[in-house]
C-alpha cells in the first residue's frame, strides 16, 4: 500500500510560481513511476508530469513544458512539481499519483495510488 500527500498549493498571480510536494510512504518509493495530474472544475482529471524510478526520464503535457519541472527524491520518498511562469488556466486540484509501468504514462489508469490532491488557483 502506498500512501501520498501533496503540500504546497496556494494562490498566485499570474507569472508566478509554486512548488508542489508529494510525500510518499512506502519502502520501496524508487519502484514508483511517480506522475502528476490536475483536474480543474467540470473537466476530467489531465496529466501533467510524469517521471522514471531513478529520474532519469521525465514526461510532460505540451501545455506546461518549458515552464514545470518533475523532480524527485528517492533518499526522501518525494516527487516535487515546480511550477513557473503560471497562468489561469493552470488552476486545479493537482494530484500526485504512483505506478509501476513507464510503457503508458499519460493514462489515469496507469497509476494505482492517488493522493488527495491540493489546490492551486492562479490569479489574472
Amino acid at each position: 500500500q502506498v500512501q501520498l500527500v501533496e503540500s504546497g498549493g496556494g494562490l498566485v498571480q499570474a507569472g508566478g510560481s509554486l512548488r508542489l510536494s508529494c510525500a510518499a510512504s512506502v519502502r520501496t518509493f524508487s519502484n514508483y513511476v511517480m506522475g502528476w495530474f490536475r483536474q480543474a472544475p467540470g473537466k476530467e482529471r489531465e496529466f501533467v508530469a510524469a517521471i522514471s524510478w531513478s529520474g532519469g526520464s521525465t514526461y510532460y503535457v505540451d501545455s506546461v513544458k518549458g515552464r514545470f519541472t518533475i523532480s524527485r527524491d528517492n533518499a526522501k520518498n518525494t516527487v516535487y512539481l515546480q511550477m513557473n511562469s503560471l497562468k489561469p488556466e493552470d488552476t486545479a486540484v493537482y494530484f500526485c499519483a504512483a505506478g509501476r509501468s513507464i510503457v503508458a504514462v499519460t493514462p489515469v489508469a496507469r497509476y494505482d495510488y492517488w493522493g488527495q490532491g491540493t489546490q492551486v488557483t492562479v490569479s489574472s
